[in-house]
């Protein structure tokens, strides 16, 4: 969860009214700019929403009637509000701020433009409030596709992704991924902080990887487009030879990703396995030929 008082943290807002609030925390990452609200359509008020006060909202308070202007900009500010941000530094009228310390809504400012605040909030907050799972394994760029290597404890996904990292690619996470939906099509992966572009592989111990190949070999976060499953090779088990069929899909919050099953064993370069996937998974997607099970 976010809590408004993180939010003034990141972003630096002044607060001008409600500091009593600032516990409160925000659930909807999306974001509310209230001008049809407050000239009276309550209809679509969505009051657990940040709202945004720029020069329209501002300026439609300043043509509202004395006797009505209260009344409106309070059936607006309900109490669910997380909080309320006006934009460009405008001024702000004194009955924002009265209801805003009345009933404990934090009133923030920015110097920032409405359209740069939106632009910033909406990525800030789709990061923090997404859905959210973590999942074991790992996660590198290959080739500009997201590749989440999962598999046994001991199977050697870190082996496998200290090797891509030496043919070029770029390592996101290692042991630990932690994934969210950014939208409905999306998944994105990324390190825990407390192992952040950290390798462990067993006889060496937990490598750095921007000490040892800088900081081009690692990234914070990427999406993640195929699942490459390592398992044990099983005698007498049937793997797929020809590729015919297209490969399985995993779900991952609600997303469907395709997912490859790399068998291992002694002899099998599982690095340069894993790049001609990626090479004929997006093949697959641009000519809508099927992926190759290998």
């Amino acid at each position: 969860m976010l809590t408004v008082r993180e939010l003034v943290e990141e972003f630096n807002f002044e607060i001008l009214a409600g500091k009593e609030g600032l516990a409160k925390q925000i659930e909807d990452y999306s974001i509310k700019r209230p001008s049809a609200e407050l000239v009276g359509y309550l209809t679509y008020l969505t009051p657990k929403r940040i709202q945004i006060y720029g020069r329209t909202e501002l300026g439609l308070i300043q043509q509202m009637e004395e006797t009505t202007r209260r009344v409106n900009i309070a059936n607006v500010m309900v109490k669910e509000v997380p909080c309320i941000i006006v934009t460009r530094g405008l001024p702000v009228p004194e009955e924002l701020i009265d209801l805003a310390n009345e009933r404990q809504i934090p009133l923030l400012t920015t110097e920032r433009s409405t359209t740069r605040l939106f632009y910033l909030l909406i990525r800030y907050l789709t990061n923090h409030l997404a859905p959210s799972t973590l999942l074991h394994g790992g996660l590198v760029d290959v080739y500009g596709v997201g590749v989440l290597i999962t598999g046994e404890s001991g199977i050697g996904k870190s082996e496998v992704a200290l090797e891509l990292i030496k043919n070029g690619h770029l390592l996101v996470a290692d042991d630990a991924v932690e994934v969210r939906r950014v939208d409905e099509e999306h998944v994105r992966g990324r390190a825990p902080k407390r192992i952040k572009h950290l390798l462990e592989v067993r006889g060496l111990g937990i490598l750095d990887v921007t000490t040892l190949f800088g900081e081009s070999a690692v990234r914070d976060e990427k999406d993640i487009h195929l699942i490459v499953h390592l398992e044990e090779w099983q005698e007498g088990k049937e793997y797929d030879r020809l590729g015919i069929d297209p490969p399985p899909t995993t779900e991952i919050l609600g997303i469907d990703l395709p997912k490859i099953i790399v068998p291992v064993r002694p002899g099998r370069t599982i690095a340069t396995i894993i790049e001609v996937a990626v090479m004929q998974n997006r093949l697959r997607h641009e000519k809508k030929v099927p992926i190759l099970n290998l």
